[in-house]
């Protein structure tokens, strides 16, 4: 692998795993008050299965060692994310509804992908191109789910709903990865991360209109001394 390609990879990687961890202060705020509250498990349990979908590219390409590894890392961050949301699940309701997400998503919607590509599909790079097609399909999904929130910051005049580090490290992560995809010349990884990077740029020239205004302002004062912590969008 070309050194250049292969030290991109790399601080690709360490952003990625700043995103995959950058929850910890919700489930924090979860475990300390024993219940999820109305935070939704949608978001985990959509990001566990984008990370076992890029891990699944990452194992079949045969020079996808760092896409595979930091998703890897981020499958474990996820199901750690989402197993606290069965424990602590604000009611029997929640409970059974991240159970279902979890079990028809992840399990069932990895599972069928899994099987089709392994056993359907002999030729290998045709095999990677699926995978990698499907994959494509769910991060764009993923990264456009920022639009609700920005919609709700500009409508609030509050980036309460929208942490500052969060939005930062998508947008590194999305130029970080765009770079190694062209570089690697990888359509696949190049276009849903060169759409993140597209809307991290936004996000954070609406973060930079809104921060100083007087709504965010009084509602630093409601945060309950954190502010509203937010899932990663991206693997």
């Amino acid at each position: 692998m070309d050194s250049t390609l292969f030290i991109i990879g790399v601080i690709g990687n360490i952003i990625s795993v700043l995103v995959f961890i950058s929850p910890i202060k919700t489930f924090w705020r979860i475990v300390r008050k024993g219940s999820t509250e109305e935070f939704e498990p949608a978001p985990y349990v959509l990001t566990l299965l984008n990370a076992l979908l890029w891990l699944y590219y990452g194992v079949t390409k045969p020079d996808g060692f760092l896409v595979a590894t930091v998703n890897g890392f981020g499958a474990i961050m996820e199901t750690f994310y989402v197993v606290l949301f069965l424990v602590y699940a604000a009611d029997h309701t929640k409970r059974v509804k991240t159970a279902k997400l979890a079990a028809g998503l992840d399990i069932g919607g990895f599972g069928v992908v899994f099987a089709v590509t392994t056993f359907a599909i002999s030729e290998l790079d045709l095999r990677i191109m699926v995978i990698g097609m499907i994959s494509v399909c769910l991060n764009i999904v993923m990264y456009a789910s920022p639009l609700a929130a920005m919609k709700t910051v500009i409508t609030t005049r509050s980036v309460e709903f929208m942490p500052f580090f969060l939005s930062f490290f998508l947008f590194l992560n999305g130029g970080v990865w765009a770079a190694y995809a062209v570089l690697d010349r990888d359509i696949f990884l190049g276009i849903p991360n060169g759409i993140g990077f597209f809307l991290g740029s936004i996000q954070l020239i609406i973060y930079a209109i809104y921060m100083n205004s007087k709504a965010s302002q009084s509602s630093k004062g409601l945060a309950d001394h954190d502010s509203q912590p937010s899932a990663p969008l991206l693997a």
